[in-house]
């Protein structure tokens, strides 16, 4: 294939803040609405949660006031505590029973929607993916789409289970807090409300400075684990070409790299965070210090004094730590809205009115003045033109990057041509759906692919209606049945493409079985013997002949004496066609696929 355009995506590592504040919180409150009836028995919860526990020190407060009462008027007796303190105390009881199961409603319904906008996301990234364009991912790595259907949706659900939640309950306990502060003393409530808001400006600006550190901290790591990973792979090559101590000094480096971006973040984490709840402590110290003065000259009881300073922290640790929420809320918008730049990407678009259909395809297939490129300012492919009749085998070769590939993902229609018309039996596929046209068509591509399932279940992939008996006659047919016999299981043995149970020729002969069940019109083999020993690919050739007998066949291959008997070769070169006939016809003409045939068969 060509060269690719680089990634549309930004990528995930670099980018902890969403580009657009208001879309990523936009998609947010859309994401939420998706379970309002919930959401809305979150906050009702929530608020219900808060009052109870605010109610809590107050109730605690009135307790305490009055076993003072009983000291100043010397009625202290067992049984006066009793009589003053019992029921404050059974509503203490049930105050914090019901601020409990609040609580815990709260978190399970949260809970719950945290997994389910993790399923929802994740449902609405795969159905996106059946309808991407394959230029999609040619443009976007394997590792960034993982990236955001794993961590930034994970980075999502965790963020409401636990951020969002938070930020919920924090909100009625400050608010309620403060209406409850400022009508005990609201001259006081104010000089520690100043205390607490700058102290939550310095959080701000450390957990800043904390994000960036962990930023570099990550980012570091990853260039250690990328340079270790690429020194494991290329051992060997390490190792022939002497270069151990050049591999040792780069990781050395990269290591102490790593190690002081590490040393940072932790010390920004665990060192500076004490500092800051050192000024939260001085809110609390001046509320001890004034509110213990007004209660000496009798304006607060000792027993209001109490709740006061229990009001306080119920305040402060709440805005503290919201600097270290908003940015993790951020992070988790940034998340989202990454997980959505995919769902803006443009489908595939298919015709919506009723379009032709070849109820029974012959496999005449038509190239008539064909351009492409990936983009309109560069075509890499120009009126290309040739015929080929049904049943006809043609041949595909050209150097590495030709476009030999190209060509048949076009007659596919994974990519869709700039001008000109790819017929098959005379009908323009452009006209057709995707998936009619693809319904005709078999493929065996040169890098396998197996799921992880019986082997019975991969050879009928194509064909999920088959029999047991036409999967073993497939089988047989790419000379599979033997070694499939000789596994544990037999038929119904668990492979994969990662399980060292199949080789990697043995994973290229189920699939010329999957190909050879699914029984297309036209089959398109894409050096399908290149994973196979010469003995074996000996022994398949009348496999393939077989398989690609009465139907059309294109071939792409680099061993040129597996198509000297194709009816047509086609000989590419930067995207085009520059030669074309049979094998004696191209070898007679002298040009390049003479110079690549004697390249390949040189006679002494």
């Amino acid at each position: 294939m060509f060269k690719r355009k680089k990634s549309r995506l930004t990528p995930t590592s670099k980018q902890e803040q969403p580009s657009n504040m208001k879309h990523a919180f936009r998609l947010f409150i859309q994401l939420l609405l998706n379970w309002k009836g919930k959401i809305t028995l979150v906050f009702i919860v929530a608020l219900l949660g808060s009052i109870t526990y605010t109610i809590i020190p107050w109730i605690m407060g009135l307790a305490i006031d009055a076993v003072a009462n009983l000291i100043s008027t010397q009625s202290l007796s067992i049984e006066n505590i009793e009589a003053v303190i019992m029921q404050p105390l059974i509503w203490l009881i049930i105050a914090s029973a019901f601020s409990f199961l609040f609580s815990f409603v709260q978190e399970r319904i949260m809970a719950s929607v945290s997994e389910d906008a993790g399923t929802f996301l994740r449902k609405v990234i795969t159905d996106k993916m059946t309808t991407l364009p394959l230029r999609f991912y040619d443009d976007v790595k394997v590792g960034e789409i993982l990236s955001r259907v794993s961590v930034d949706i994970e980075r999502v659900a965790e963020i409401l289970v636990v951020g969002f939640n938070q930020f919920i309950s924090s909100f009625f306990n400050i608010v309620i807090g403060l209406i409850v502060m400022t009508q005990i003393a609201s001259s006081l409530t104010l000089l520690i409300f100043a205390l607490i808001i700058f102290s939550g400006l310095v959080t701000y600006i450390i957990s800043i400075k904390s994000q960036r550190s962990f930023l570099e901290n990550f980012s570091s790591l990853a260039d250690f684990n990328s340079l270790v990973e690429e020194y494991f792979t290329g051992n060997v090559i390490l190792k022939s070409y002497n270069k151990q101590d050049h591999a040792m000094d780069a990781v050395i480096t990269t290591n102490e790299t790593h190690e002081k971006a590490h040393l940072k973040a932790m010390f920004l984490n665990y060192a500076i965070y004490p500092a800051v709840r050192f000024l939260n402590q001085l809110a609390f110290i001046a509320s001890a210090v004034i509110g213990g003065y007004f209660a000496i000259r009798g304006s607060l009881s000792v027993g209001i004094l109490q709740a006061y300073l229990q009001y306080v922290s119920q305040v402060s640790e709440p805005i503290t730590e919201a600097s270290f929420i908003i940015n993790s809320f951020q992070a988790a918008l940034a998340s989202l809205e990454r997980v959505y730049d995919i769902t803006a990407i443009e489908d595939e678009l298919e015709h919506d009115h009723e379009t032709p259909k070849i109820t029974h395809p012959k496999g005449d297939i038509s190239f008539k003045n064909v351009s492409f490129g990936y983009g309109p300012d560069h075509l890499l492919m120009t009126d290309v033109t040739f015929d080929v009749k049904a049943k006809q085998t043609v041949a595909i070769v050209g150097p590495t990057g030709a476009g030999k590939t190209t060509l048949v993902n076009l007659l596919m229609r994974f990519y869709d041509i700039n001008s000109g018309e790819i017929s098959f039996d005379g009908i323009d596929t452009q006209t057709m759906t995707r998936t009619d046209v693809r319904n005709m068509f078999g493929m065996v591509l040169q890098d396998t692919w197996l799921f992880e399932g019986t082997v019975a279940d991969n050879i009928a992939y194509g064909r999920k209606d088959a029999s047991r008996e036409a999967i073993i006659e497939a089988a047989k047919l790419a000379q599979s049945h033997d070694f499939i016999m000789q596994m544990p299981q037999g038929y119904d043995t668990i492979i994969s493409s990662d399980a060292a149970i199949v080789s990697q020729g043995q994973q290229q002969l189920l699939t010329i079985a999957r190909a050879a069940l699914a029984n297309p019109s036209v089959m398109i083999l894409d050096e399908a013997t290149s994973n196979i020993d010469t003995i074996t690919e000996q022994k398949i050739q009348k496999a393939l002949n077989a398989l690609m007998e009465n139907r059309t066949s294109f071939v792409i291959a680099h061993r040129l004496s597996t198509i000297r008997n194709a009816d047509m070769i086609l000989v590419m070169n930067k995207g085009n066609i520059i030669e074309s006939g049979n094998h004696d016809t191209l070898l007679a003409l002298g040009g390049i696929y003479a110079d690549l045939y004697h390249s390949q068969f040189a006679i002494a």
